[in-house]
């Protein structure tokens, strides 16, 4: 597996959302272990240790899948290009101005990451990097994570802040810095509105990945990407194309990002993969 060698982000847009993915995840881990799982469990008991272990499970493959997914290189960067010679195969592959080179099929340039993408399906501001056919599967798994992990904390934080300490957070002007939480530190920059920014986060977290979970899999499931999301001519049936994108030991990879799991195709020769799908038989 190559690695790019530039995995930093590089536009302002990108290097504030990974700062803030990148800072919020291990705070709120932070302040799960130290503040909130002390109140519900005690020190070194069964339920503690159990809890713990969930929460170092998640936020591995989370911080995992995202690093994975920066430093997998999907480019077609050190890629042996080969146009095929049939004049119809051929039509499938187009110039690209800017790397001046033949690109195959699904590949498309990406003006941040400054190359053509295999099988590209999009710029992700919150990894700096472009989504595409050798990295889908990094991407895929920390939304899958990200959802699990923050829904795993509002719960907690949700019995924290409204049932243990309600005397503190049920009030009207808790929902006022909910609505307004730039005005949180402004107002009072106390631990107690600290508190309540790790929980509004955690909420914001938990809806925006489900809504992305929900966008990016739909269009999985049907062998597409974002430029492919209606009647996709590569699908080949949901399963087979969960593991275009997962790989073929697509039921291991949610152990961990270093789970080997090769990938069923090259992203580069798709004209004779057209003739295997269901369309085209």
């Amino acid at each position: 597996m190559r690695l790019r060698k530039n995995f930093l982000p590089r536009t302002l847009a990108d290097i504030w959302c990974f700062l803030l993915i990148a800072t919020f995840i291990p705070i709120t881990f932070v302040f799960e272990l130290t503040i909130v799982l002390p109140e519900f469990h005690d020190f070194g008991g069964l339920f503690y240790w159990i809890t713990l272990i969930a929460g170092v499970f998640l936020i591995m493959n989370i911080k995992g899948n995202m690093l994975a997914c920066m430093l997998v290189d999907t480019s077609i960067k050190n890629e042996i290009l080969i146009p095929p010679t049939d004049p119809d195969e051929r039509k499938l592959w187009r110039m690209c101005s800017v790397c001046e080179t033949m690109a195959p099929p699904r590949s498309w340039h990406c003006n941040t990451c400054k190359t053509c993408i295999l099988k590209r399906d999009h710029h992700c501001f919150f990894t700096g990097c472009c989504v595409g056919h050798r990295n889908h599967r990094y991407f895929l798994m920390f939304l899958i994570f990200l959802i699990i992990g923050s829904l795993y904390t509002t719960i907690y934080n949700s019995i924290y802040l409204w049932y243990l300490h309600t005397e503190t957070y049920a009030n009207y002007f808790t929902l006022f810095k909910m609505v307004f939480p730039m005005l949180m530190f402004t107002v009072d920059s106390s631990w107690t509105n600290f508190y309540l920014l790790i929980y509004e986060l955690n909420v914001i977290a938990f809806a925006y990945s489900l809504v992305l979970f929900v966008y990016h899999g739909q269009i999985i499931l049907r062998g597409g990407v974002i430029h492919e999301r209606s009647a996709c001519k590569y699908d080949l049936g949901w399963k087979k194309n969960l593991e275009m994108v997962l790989g073929t030991k697509m039921h291991k990879v949610w152990l961990s990002p270093f789970v080997e799991s090769p990938l069923p195709h090259d992203g580069i020769n798709w004209q004779g993969f057209l003739k295997q799908t269901p369309k085209n038989r």
